[in-house]
């Protein structure tokens, strides 16, 4: 079983910036992908950002592009997401989650993913 605890949440002003960290509890080796999703109130999850675990190889949504960046260190089993510019429609509990797969480009899809953590708040003030 793996676990994934997110973590970095809080509160900002608009145009500020946060860095979310999810930590996994095992030692990720081979094709696994890393995700980032967020879900607001009343609405469906949404893809964020996804990084490969081997290559590195980094999707975004149209929507946050040029805004957040997503990275990932292999020796501390853990996934960065770096929010810039943040705007008071990214508020909402923000996710990650993984799952394994040598077909990363379906990274935008929550249905494929295997393991999730429980969240982080992030409330962007306007």
């Amino acid at each position: 079983q793996v676990q994934m605890v997110e973590s970095g949440g809080g509160l900002v002003q608009a145009g500020g910036s946060l860095r979310l960290s999810c930590a996994a509890s095992v030692r990720f080796s081979g094709s696994y992908v890393m995700g980032w999703f967020r879900q607001a109130p009343g609405k469906e999850r949404e893809f964020v950002a996804a990084i490969t675990w081997s290559g590195g190889s980094t999707y975004y949504a149209d929507s946050i592009k040029g805004r957040f960046t997503i990275s990932r260190d292999n020796a501390q089993n853990t996934v960065y997401l770096q929010m810039s510019s943040l705007e008071p429609g990214d508020k909402g509990v923000y996710y990650c989650a993984t799952f394994l797969s040598n077909q990363p480009s379906i990274c935008r899809s929550k249905e494929k993913y295997t393991y999730w953590g429980q969240g982080t708040q992030v409330t962007v003030s306007s």
